[in-house]
């Protein structure tokens, strides 16, 4: 499977809000264009060292990421993380936006599913069923959604708006009719919109690590803790009776190493309740699944903002 991609996706993993509900990406706003004409004009045996020398730099000019990567690096490690291992997250996080503008450029990506569950996920996108895939802050996942409009299927896409750059144009013309935005800046029309797109038959494509943007949250185990994450997905699910299907991506060279979690289907003829404990018990398995490559792969956790809170006490 080949895929092209939005250049800038992924950004808000680190965004601030500027005011006026403007989001706004830390650093220059020429930053994420230098970057991307550097890596396509430059040696990468000049431009690579440039790289990580720039990556130390944003290490001490964002001390709002850096505190809260040197807190979830400590919960992830088990002890207090080193400075060194901080810089090799920021470093992570700029090379997955490579990735991207490589892929922007129209760079082929090899997607390869992991075996697990491979047949459920690969039978899923052959049915042509509208479905609500779900991914999180994590690795190459930024990828997956634009896979789904190269497969055929016409997609939303849950996404931030930020305020340096708006390649939704660029994917448009790439993708035809078969990828759409659905900007969460305007909680009050996303709602609206996410109705249009699922009463017209649309895929939905959304991350479910982030609560500042979710109606619904409940708590599930996750690194060591129970913590409190989006759950509007299943509701979604169950109120428009489509699957859910939660992907996560690892880079590998220029190949992406896909992991799909089983596909959730609500049971026919069960009652909302039943269908609503068994969608928790599958998400608590996705967080499992995810729980295992974030241990495996600590720099791909891509939030660089406080863990998701714990569940209060009852």
């Amino acid at each position: 499977m080949n895929i092209a991609v939005d250049q800038c996706a992924g950004l808000s993993s680190w965004s601030n809000d500027r005011g006026g509900g403007r989001t706004q990406n830390p650093g220059p706003s020429w930053g994420c264009d230098f970057l991307a004409w550097a890596d396509r004009t430059w040696p990468q045996w000049l431009f690579r060292p440039i790289l990580m020398a720039g990556t130390w730099v944003a290490v001490w000019l964002m001390p709002g990421q850096r505190r809260h990567s040197r807190a979830y690096l400590a919960v992830v490690l088990g002890r207090p993380a080193h400075l060194v291992e901080i810089w090799r997250h920021f470093f992570g996080f700029t090379e997955s936006l490579l990735h991207l503008f490589r892929a922007g450029r129209g760079a082929s990506v090899t997607c390869v599913l992991d075996p697990d569950n491979e047949a459920e996920f690969e039978a899923l996108l052959a049915s042509r069923q509208p479905a609500i895939f779900g991914t999180f802050h994590f690795g190459g996942s930024d990828l997956l959604g634009y896979l789904l409009g190269e497969r055929g299927r016409r997609v939303s896409i849950l996404r931030q708006r930020v305020g340096q750059a708006d390649y939704a144009r660029q994917l448009g013309e790439r993708f035809g009719r078969q990828v759409s935005f659905l900007w969460v800046n305007d909680p009050a029309r996303v709602l609206f919109d996410l109705k249009a797109a699922l009463e017209a038959g649309d895929s939905l494509a959304l991350k479910c690590d982030r609560l500042e943007f979710s109606a619904r949250a409940e708590p599930f185990q996750f690194l060591g803790a129970r913590r409190l994450f989006p759950f509007t997905i299943y509701h979604l699910a169950l109120l428009f009776d489509r699957p859910v299907v939660f992907c996560t991506a690892v880079a590998a060279g220029s190949s992406l190493r896909v992991v799909a979690s089983p596909v959730f289907h609500a049971a026919s003829g069960s009652s909302r309740e039943a269908n609503t404990q068994a969608a928790r018990r599958h998400f608590q398995a996705v967080l499992v699944q995810l729980e295992a490559l974030v241990r495996r792969h600590p720099y791909l956790w891509f939030n660089f903002r406080p863990l998701n809170a714990g569940a209060p006490s009852t």
